[in-house]
């Protein structure tokens, strides 16, 4: 997993409420097992048309919004299926965090697992990086735990375990090799009649 420290980008606005899983990534594209290739089909019901062209009024689709890192919703996103995929879809498209009223439990964790940021900020500043010129550039400084633009800082809180494993690029198995030299030492002790 990529260390996450501060990370500078463009957001774009997608202020719905209640974005589940099946919106983020449909049941339909759940059969491969790896963790890339999925950004083609993150929303993937309202970014293409039935001929699967892309919708022109889908606000992903706008040329503005094509380099865009961070993407901004509105509240309890990620609902729904507890599909790890949602969060792999985000990350494949280039989202490195999603700045949220409130998220699922499950899309938190997923999230955070893999490396993807979930920030959750209040109405107000939700909606003023919404209404931002699309040219605009977030700050984003996870050691500082703050979401800054021109002179609007907005400090947001993540759990302390979470912070240090986003900071260090550490997921669950990088947290167990961190005591790699005291398994192997435990393990040495095992008698081996047991192992």
């Amino acid at each position: 997993m990529e260390k996450f420290t501060i990370h500078i980008g463009q957001s774009v606005p997608l202020m719905n409420d209640n974005i589940d899983t099946d919106q983020l990534i449909p049941k339909t594209y759940l059969k491969r097992v790896e963790k890339s290739g999925f950004g083609e089909f993150l929303f993937d019901d309202w970014r293409y048309l039935a001929n699967r062209s892309l919708n022109p009024d889908f606000i992903l689709n706008h040329p503005d919004y094509q380099q865009a890192t961070i993407l901004v919703a509105g509240d309890n996103f990620g609902s729904g299926s507890s599909r790890e995929h949602a969060a792999w879809a985000l990350m494949d498209y280039g989202f490195k965090a999603v700045i949220a009223g409130s998220f699922s439990d499950i899309f938190y964790m997923n999230a955070t697992k893999n490396g993807l940021l979930p920030i959750v900020l209040d109405q107000n500043a939700r909606e003023k990086i919404a209404h931002l010129p699309s040219n605009h550039q977030l700050t984003i400084d996870l050691e500082a735990q703050t979401v800054s633009v021109g002179e609007d800082t907005y400090h947001f809180d993540i759990d302390e375990t979470w912070k240090y494993k986003l900071l260090n690029g550490l997921g669950e198995i990088g947290i167990t090799l961190q005591s790699a030299d005291e398994i192997t030492a435990y393990e040495q002790t095992i008698p081996s009649y047991r192992a």
